[in-house]
């Protein structure tokens, strides 16, 4: 099958909704699809731009911020008429819009005629307010696609509510996660000292993902366990903010890594003894929960739905509070304290994370797409 896949934010920018369009053209390609992949990132006149790997770029895009996070989106409407042109071109059998409320390669795709549509709806938010008032516009526009997909139930949930729709109108096809890549990988050596155990964190380093609460527990942690180690994977505004907030004494024991490579990020997982995912709100899954388990990992999390999709509490580690730190330090210790407990969580995360390998997801989207295209 043909498949046009399409990204309303900018594919040159690292992103949940970016990493998971690339993953699933891959695993769609292994599958024997001819896919291409579109979305803004390339400094055009909004013309298209052939990128390599079967990607096209459609144009410049801006920072918007949106739910505690910034979208790199295509803001001209000279998009949407970029978008429609190449959808035209390509011809596919089948095109898979991601996001398709958001404009406007989103909004494009979602309302072309070119080829059945398929939607994947990513998004979860504790605020509706601006999305209810568009709800007339854009129930016509969910309303348009052959095959609506949302990536839990949080996010079914959100977009439902919001549209005035009952989540039975969503079938749900989660995020993906390569296992192989992260339960196969080989921690880092010098990372290693059974005397040092080390927590981990994966994200962009902005308020939301709650690295503010996780510094004041760890800072907590240090006084009854000096030996403790954390590693900061990912940079953002809040950065400096978050190495002020250290005490001068305990900097050294704290690594912000900045961005790291893709094939590097495994081995992280691998170095940690535990992996901490604090985030205040605004996540409609857990995909670092997933890579965490696929490395063999448990985990301390925040109780908010996106995590709970994947994760219960008790069984791959704990769900807490957000936004406190008394109560992460707590779960935190109990886990360090607790190998045998933390080994058993691991391994029923090892168990849990098979359910989201990329290749039972792709063939989930796959049957998305038969449904669309077939008469």
């Amino acid at each position: 099958m043909k498949v046009a896949i399409v990204s309303p934010y900018a594919l040159s920018v690292p992103g949940g909704v970016q990493a998971h369009v690339e993953a699933l053209a891959a695993a769609l390609r292994d599958r024997g699809h001819e896919v291409t992949t579109l979305g803004p990132g390339a400094p055009s006149r909004g013309g298209t731009v052939a990128g390599p790997d079967h990607v096209v770029h459609l144009g410049r895009h801006l920072p918007v911020r949106f739910n505690g996070s910034v979208a790199p989106i295509a803001l001209s409407p000279v998009a949407a008429r970029t978008t429609r042109r190449a959808l035209a071109d390509l011809a596919p059998d089948v095109i898979h819009v991601h996001e398709p409320l958001v404009p406007w390669a989103g909004l494009a795709a979602a309302t072309t005629d070119v080829a059945p549509v398929v939607g994947t709806f990513h998004a979860w938010s504790d605020a509706s307010r601006l999305y209810r008032a568009g709800r007339p516009v854009a129930r016509r526009v969910a309303d348009r696609l052959a095959v609506r997909l949302a990536v839990s139930d949080a996010a079914a949930a959100y977009h439902a509510g919001a549209l005035g729709w009952p989540t039975s109108r969503f079938r749900i096809v989660p995020n993906g996660v390569d296992v192989a890549r992260f339960s196969g990988a080989e921690p880092f050596p010098e990372l290693i000292d059974p005397e040092r155990p080390t927590l981990l964190f994966v994200g962009r380093l902005e308020r939301r993902k709650g690295l503010e609460p996780l510094i004041r527990a760890f800072t907590r942690l240090k006084t009854d366990r000096p030996e403790l180690r954390l590693l900061v994977v990912g940079d953002g505004p809040e950065r400096d903010r978050c190495q002020e907030l250290l005490p001068a004494r305990l900097r050294s024991d704290v690594s912000f890594l900045g961005r790291v490579d893709h094939d590097e990020l495994p081995r992280f997982y691998a170095s940690c003894d535990l992996y901490v995912a604090p985030s205040l709100g605004g996540e409609s899954f857990g995909i670092v929960l997933l890579e965490a388990m696929a490395a063999g990992r448990a985990i301390v999390a925040s109780n908010i739905p996106g995590y709970r999709s994947v994760a219960t509490d008790g069984r791959q580690g704990r769900l807490v509070p957000p936004g406190d730190p008394a109560a992460l330090a707590t779960a935190i210790g109990t886990l360090l304290d607790n190998p045998s407990l933390r080994s058993a969580m691991a391994a029923d995360g090892r168990r849990t994370v098979d359910a989201f390998d990329w290749a039972r997801v792709a063939e989930q989207v796959a049957d998305a797409y038969g449904e669309a295209v077939a008469p």
